[in-house]
């Protein structure tokens, strides 16, 4: 009976044998790792994602994760540079570029950037003034990244970008900035008010300025076409004078005329012109037509009697 079970024991003993030494031969890294294989405590090589044979108890195989990794720093306080302190956290997103350097050249690698980001991050920020900081965090994030990426160079880690989460001044100081920007918004909508005002008012001068040159120029256009009409009126009846070449009879008859319209009237006065011997002149030759037409009229009454 122990013939048979000797046998069998042994043969269970190196199927067990074989099935250890093959789970320890076969190693499997997967898409988004890459392994440092060491044998005797010493770096024998790099392998890449897939299936690796490894000499058991020999070689061992530690795992590096290649994906883009987060690391949370924790809230601290920080002192600008006018004095004020605030409260500042950040979230830095790195990944490993190298396996080799973050195995060997860095024990804690989340410990160790937080305290880097930490201390790197009070820097920064220290160098700043309040309103510099609460309004430049694309710089303070360009800045932290820029020191963070040549600290970790030699870890085999590359700092894809800093985002800064929050930077909390004090409660005293919150509340004066907002009585400051509540009395900014005040000053600007005061300011807008007398601009607004004030160009009203200029463009209300301008437009009865507009309206009184408007009617200056139509009051003197008017004035323009009537003395116009009047000169080609008066330059009308010169020429239809000067065409016609009157003489003393015609202009005696006229003033005569003239001395009707003058006189035709309740007035008590009558004018006579300064050159009376001129007006006597007329008067004669105003005589001698009412004789002619005297003369005439008698001549041909006689010369129809039998």
């Amino acid at each position: 009976m122990f013939s048979v079970i000797g046998p069998i024991l042994l043969l269970a003993i190196i199927a067990v044998a074989v099935i250890v030494v093959a789970f320890a031969t076969i190693r499997i890294v997967q898409p988004y790792q890459k392994g440092v294989v060491e044998r005797l405590g010493r770096y024998q090589r790099t392998v890449q994602p897939g299936l690796t044979l490894i000499i058991p108890f020999v070689d061992a195989i530690q795992k590096v994760d290649m994906r883009e990794q987060v690391v949370d720093v924790p809230p601290q306080e920080v002192i600008t540079k006018d004095n004020v302190v605030v409260t500042v956290d950040a979230i830095v997103y790195f990944e490993a570029t190298d396996p080799v350097k973050l195995v060997y050249n860095v024990a804690d690698f989340y410990n160790a950037a937080t305290k880097l980001a930490q201390t790197n991050l009070r820097n920064v920020v220290g160098e700043m003034e309040l309103d510099a900081a609460l309004t430049s965090r694309d710089h303070i994030n360009a800045k932290l990244r820029e020191v963070l990426d040549d600290a970790t160079d030699k870890w085999g880690v590359r700092v894809v970008r800093v985002e800064i989460k929050r930077i909390d001044p004090p409660a005293d100081v919150t509340e004066a900035m907002h009585r400051q920007m509540k009395a900014e918004r005040e000053k600007r909508a005061a300011i807008l008010d007398a601009d607004g005002l004030r160009q009203a008012q200029v463009l209300r001068a301008e437009g009865e300025a507009e309206a009184v040159k408007r009617v200056a120029d139509a009051e003197r256009y008017k004035r323009e076409v009537e003395a116009t009409g009047q000169g080609n009126a008066i330059t009308t009846v010169f020429n239809a004078i000067k065409d016609a070449e009157p003489d003393d009879k015609l202009i005696a008859i006229q003033y005569l005329e003239a001395l009707k319209v003058i006189a035709d009237g309740d007035a008590s006065k009558i004018f006579l012109p300064y050159e009376a011997s001129g007006v006597l002149g007329a008067l004669g030759g105003v005589k001698e037509i009412f004789n002619e037409q005297n003369n005439g009229s008698a001549g041909s009454s006689n010369g129809t009697r039998p």
